[in-house]
């Protein structure tokens, strides 16, 4: 059993994916005196990326079913990073969520944040990465295996819907649109 979880723990998978997790974490907590448009930059850049990475890993099973893997990221560095990002975005921050399962039923636009979520994606991965970066092979995996169901049930999704908003911002920047050089939805019916 030691054997097959170094395999997957020490895979090259793996190792890149920690790689690019650390990348991002330590971005999110090192980034200052950056515009938006530079922070927009480089999380277009990073963030796919991460999702390639994520979906290489090896699956792996809980070592340790009794215990779950310890949590690092309290509440206060949650927010200080949320709150980073925000006074980054600002106005921009808020987003139309269309990929939740409640939106079908729902009669209003449902929004979500650029800044949660991009500070949910770090808190999955930082709590991985504190367990991962002390060594021991059965921690190890069994934060490998809890980061990547995360992966598949939570962040993967935030991080594909952030990312859409990214690139509507990345792109609305360098092309200097404004909201009111954006066709009206009624004046597009000529387009078809």
């Amino acid at each position: 059993m030691a054997d097959e979880l170094k395999e997957i723990v020490y895979s090259k998978d793996t190792i890149e994916f920690v790689t690019v997790a650390v990348q991002y974490c330590a971005f999110l907590e090192n980034f200052e005196e950056t515009t938006e448009s530079e922070l927009t930059d480089k999380l277009t850049k990073l963030l796919p990326l991460l999702y390639l990475k994520a979906s290489l890993v090896t699956e792996t099973e809980m070592y340790n079913e009794d215990d779950d893997p310890e949590i690092s990221v309290t509440e206060d560095t949650y927010n200080y990073i949320s709150s980073k990002l925000y006074n980054v975005f600002l106005n921009n921050d808020i987003y139309l969520e269309v990929f939740l399962q409640d939106m079908k039923y729902s009669e209003t636009p449902i929004s979500a944040n650029i800044s949660e979520d991009l500070t949910d994606i770090y808190q999955d991965l930082r709590n991985f990465v504190t367990i991962f970066e002390r060594g021991i092979t059965e921690n190890m995996n069994d934060a490998l295996y809890v980061c990547m169901e995360n992966f598949k049930a939570y962040w993967g999704q935030k991080l594909v819907n952030v990312l859409r908003a990214l690139h509507s911002l990345k792109y609305a920047i360098e092309e200097n649109i404004t909201d009111d050089e954006l066709p009206d939805i009624n004046e597009t019916d000529e387009l078809w």
